[in-house]
């Protein structure tokens, strides 16, 4: 005869598949932040030293060639992150017998990418207006409140990375030199930090 407790944990358990989205890969998170210093680095070098990337003699890029590049590579990093979350997430789902496309997910893809999407317009906006030095701000600060919002449906480590996106969202805000460095931090070592302790607490 099974103990009450072992019962209350089961129920416990089964009530928290359901209303919270637990198939988040930590790995992905790792790859997410091997990707964003990938980009952090080419995009400092294409920055600091514009020179063509192929060595042609001194020939130094032009602003607007900086721009579209810089841009194709905050697209492709994007599209890499979310690639990598969305496959090892359903894998790992498919694993613990759990549905990658449930009422949890979604409401936890609604929550984390509404602020994001938005984030990106907002970004368009500084584009059109010039204001490149407080993307990398706008970026960190509407993605640490999607992952702050979105933390309510699934693992809790989320919502510590999600604070750590606002503040360093700040500082970049306040010291726009130092933007690409924080985009960096954020994107890039903290995904890092948290997507090895989600990896070690919950996948290991």
């Amino acid at each position: 005869m099974r103990k009450p407790e072992e019962e209350l944990a089961e129920i416990k358990s089964m009530m928290e598949r359901s209303t919270r989205f637990l198939s988040l890969s930590g790995l992905s998170g790792i790859l997410a932040g091997i990707y964003s210093l990938a980009a952090a680095g080419l995009a400092w070098y294409w920055i600091y030293f514009p020179s063509s990337i192929w060595g042609a003699g001194t020939e130094s890029l032009s602003f607007r060639d900086l721009l579209n590049r810089l841009l194709l590579l905050g697209l492709a990093t994007l599209i890499a992150a979310v690639s990598s979350a969305y496959f090892l997430s359903k894998k790992r789902g498919t694993a613990a017998t759990q549905p990658f496309w449930s009422p949890a997910s979604k409401r936890f893809l609604v929550a984390l990418f509404l602020p994001v999407a938005l984030g990106g317009f907002f970004c368009f906006a500084l584009l059109h207006e010039s204001a490149f030095e407080l993307i990398p701000a706008a970026m960190l600060l509407f993605y640490g409140i999607g992952l702050v919002q979105s933390a309510q449906f699934t693992l809790g480590e989320i919502k510590n990375l999600g604070f750590t996106q606002l503040v360093l969202g700040l500082v970049a805000a306040f010291f726009p030199d130092f933007g690409l460095l924080c985009w960096a931090m954020g994107f890039g070592v903290f995904h890092l930090i948290y997507g090895a302790l989600m990896y070690y607490r919950h996948e290991r």
